[in-house]
This record gives C-alpha cells, sequence and structure tokens, in this order.
C-alpha cells in the first residue's frame, strides 16, 4: 500500500495534479513496464525461484544436507558457524546479486532455524554480500554497466585513460561495500544484536512440520550448483561469447526454467516424488511468491515515477554549489545513497550519478577514481536499505523473514558501514 501511494503522489505532481491525467498516466506506467522483457523475466524469476524452493524442500534434500554438515561432518555446530556457512557461500557466489541471495538463504534457513537463529539475521547476512561482493568482483553484470558508464566519459573526452583501468582504480575505494563485509563478519562471530535485531522474531526448527522426509543432500545440493554455473553458461550465450555482456535478467530467467526442468526429470525420475507431486508442489511454492512478484512491480514503478521527476539530478545541482573538494566525493557517497535509496537501484543510480560525477571531478581537480568509488558505494549502501530494492526483497524472501522486518532489523549496521565508508571518503580526499 505505501509503495502504491508513492506512485500516485508521484504521478499526481508530474501531471499537476490532474485527476484524470493522472488515473491515465499510471496505466500507461504499468503498461510500460509490463512490455519490458526485463521487468516480466525478473518478474518470472520470482515465481520460479517459487517453486524451485519449495520443490527442494518437499524433496527431503535440504534435510539431507542439515544431516550431513551437523551429524555426519560436524561442520554446523553453533548459530555463529550456521549463519557463517551463507556468508561464505554469499562471498564465493559473485555472478548476480539475486542468486547470491537465494542460495544464501534456501541453505542456511533450515540450519538457521536448528539452532534459532532469527531469520531477519540471515536475511541480513543474505543481503550484505549479495550486492557488495557483486560491486567488488566485477566479473559480471555490474562490471558491465560500470565500465560502459566510465568509457563513455571517456569518449565525450571529458577525461582520458583507460576505462579497465580507472574501474579497477575506482574499486579500491569502494569502501561501503569493503566495510559492510566487515561489519557482517564480526556481527556473525561476536553475535552482536543492536536495534531491532534484538527483538528480531525465532522460529525453532521443527522436523516433523518444516520437512516431511530426508533424502540425499544431493536432491538440495544438484539444483543449487546447476544454478550457479547456467547463470554463467547465459551469460556467456546472451552476451555473444562476452560474459561481461550478457544480459542479467534473461539469464536467471533461462536459468530457472532449465533448473525447474531439471527437477522434473531428476526428482520424478528418481522416483523421489511422483509427476502429481511436483506439479502441486511447483504450483504451491509459485502462489506463495506471486505477494513478492507485486512488491518488486511496484518498486520498479516507483522507481520509474522518481527518475521522471529527477530527483538525481535535483540532488547534484544542490550538491555541486559551493562544496570544497575535501568533501565532494563524501557528498557525491551520500546523493547516490539518498537517490539508490529513494528508486531502490543501484544500477540506476550509477546510471544518474557517475555522468554528473565525473565532470564535477574533473572541473574540481579531484581525484575521479575516488568519485567514481563514492558513487559505487553509495549506490550499493541505498539499495541495501531500500526497502524497494530487489535484493533487499529477494534476500527476506529466502531467508522467509518478512520485508519490513529485515530492513528495520538490517539498518543499524548498514549505518555503522556507511559511518566507515563516509570517514574514509573523507580522509582520502
Amino acid at each position: 500500500m505505501s509503495l502504491f501511494s508513492g506512485i500516485v503522489l508521484g504521478v499526481l505532481i508530474l501531471n499537476d495534479f490532474s485527476f484524470l491525467l493522472s488515473i491515465s498516466a499510471i496505466f500507461s506506467l504499468f503498461e510500460t513496464l509490463l512490455s519490458e522483457a526485463w521487468i516480466l523475466k525478473t518478474l518470472a524469476f520470482v515465481i520460479l525461484v517459487g517453486s524451485i524452493m519449495a520443490l527442494i524442500e518437499k524433496s527431503g534434500g535440504i534435510q539431507g544436507f542439515i544431516e550431513y554438515v551437523y551429524h555426519k561432518k560436524g561442520f554446523v555446530t553453533s548459530g555463529r558457524s550456521a549463519l557463517l556457512v551463507s556468508y561464505v557461500i554469499g562471498i564465493i557466489i559473485f555472478i548476480e546479486s539475486s542468486i547470491t541471495s537465494l542460495v544464501a538463504g534456501a541453505v542456511g534457513k533450515p540450519l538457521c532455524d536448528t539452532y534459532k537463529v532469527p531469520h531477519a539475521k540471515l536475511a541480513f547476512v543474505c543481503d550484505s554480500t549479495s550486492a557488495p561482493v557483486c560491486s567488488l568482483i566485477v566479473l559480471n553484470g555490474w562490471g558491465a554497466l560500470l565500465l560502459g558508464l566510465i568509457s563513455t566519459q571517456i569518449e565525450t573526452n571529458v577525461l582520458e585513460g583507460s576505462g579497465i583501468a580507472l574501474l579497477l582504480e575506482s574499486l579500491l575505494y569502494n569502501f561501503y561495500a569493503m566495510s559492510i563485509l566487515v561489519v557482517t563478519f564480526i556481527t556473525i562471530w561476536f553475535g552482536i544484536d543492536i536495534g531491532p535485531m534484538k527483538y528480531a522474531q525465532v522460529f525453532p526448527f521443527d522436523p516433523h512440520q518444516r520437512i516431511q522426509k530426508s533424502a540425499s543432500m544431493k536432491y538440495a545440493l544438484f539444483p543449487i550448483v546447476l544454478m550457479v554455473l547456467l547463470v554463467f553458461v547465459f551469460l556467456y550465450s546472451t552476451g555473444s561469447g562476452n560474459i561481461l555482456q550478457g544480459s542479467g535478467s534473461s539469464s536467471v530467467f533461462y536459468t530457472m526454467v532449465s533448473v525447474l526442468l531439471f527437477t522434473l526429470v531428476y526428482f520424478v525420475g528418481t522416483k523421489n516424488m511422483s509427476f502429481a507431486t511436483w506439479g502441486k508442489t511447483s504450483i504451491h511454492g509459485a502462489k506463495k511468491f506471486l505477494t513478492i512478484a507485486l512488491i518488486l512491480l511496484l518498486a520498479f514503478a516507483i522507481g520509474e515515477v522518481t527518475s521522471e521527476l529527477k530527483t538525481g539530478m535535483y540532488l547534484a545541482s544542490l550538491a555541486s554549489e559551493n562544496l570544497s573538494v575535501t568533501f565532494l566525493a563524501a557528498v557525491l557517497f551520500l546523493l547516490a545513497s539518498l537517490i539508490s535509496f529513494a528508486t531502490g537501484t543501484s544500477w540506476g543510480t550509477f546510471s544518474i550519478m557517475i555522468p554528473i560525477a565525473v565532470p564535477m571531478a574533473v572541473g574540481m581537480e579531484a581525484n575521479v577514481a575516488l568519485c567514481i568509488g563514492a558513487v559505487i558505494s553509495g549506490g550499493v549502501f541505498g539499495d541495501h536499505c531500500s526497502p524497494i530494492s530487489d535484493t533487499t526483497i529477494i534476500s527476506a524472501m529466502a531467508s522467509d523473514c518478512d520485508i519490513v522486518e529485515h530492513v528495520q532489523t538490517q539498518l543499524p549496521y548498514a549505518l555503522i558501514g556507511a559511518f566507515i565508508a563516509f570517514i574514509l571518503f573523507i580522509f582520502f580526499s
């Protein structure tokens, strides 16, 4: 309701509060969004995730994985080690932020339930490793976007040099991504609960209610491993042989369709479940995630509205007046954070802010790489905190955590990471 109210208000402002024009504009907005292939694929991805997660749970593979790491190997012996499993997965899988959150949440949820770790804490770990890691290890769509934006500034003669060299240098100043990864690890290791996290809801593990049977952990691991590998394959395919040029939305959509078909062949073929059970479980899982898909569609819509309102341009114009070079990077970080939080998209923020930040840095003779790093950091921070960000929504979804609870509980930790980054930007300036 709050998302839709924001959309309505934004459209009213854009149409000078004309009721009829605003109604028409709202219909036109959603018609435009639902005609975009990447948005439809992203929404389908969310619904397919529901099916696949339900099938993996129904197969008993997750329970098999728990018994392996808990009883046979003793890898997970506490709430801390349960969260560390998701943390490590979040760092290893850097190819796509949505896949990172999904896999870390799916594996970590039953382990955390066993040791009475709140789902909100797991969602925080998933969210704090997805976008930050993808923005640091840029062998993915993030790298392609950033390289394209930086190269455009070089091609238009705003600055000189190599786009790749400048991108790699700017990653050294991605202070928020670095700080939040450290803050998250310290939080896990020392079991630090601050603010609303102290009161996060705990779901005690009940094997009879939550998982009906135990089977080989292969029923969980094979689909997850296939999911990760196929993202690379489809990025390579959609990028005509160049992973960095591949389509992220198409890749995750094709991956989920392939994995769903794999579960049909593997689960039914090995008599883990009947075809009828597979079908019913798929539909039940998809239904559970329809609400999440709707929230994501509204998030895309409000991002489009704030873009038309030129919120980012306005904030940047305010910052460019009477600004000392010492505080340029820090202010760019704050601006990018505000825009990313308001729009729910780090990529959109990069697209708005890099063409603004680079000329400002060149004109004020500031460190261009530092300023680009500030924009990247701000985009990731705002995206991390925003309740309308796709990674926020998917992290909450994968961890079975309420979205509002997830946003509230992770905010204090994100603010600590942002404060550290803010100080570092001033210091390095």
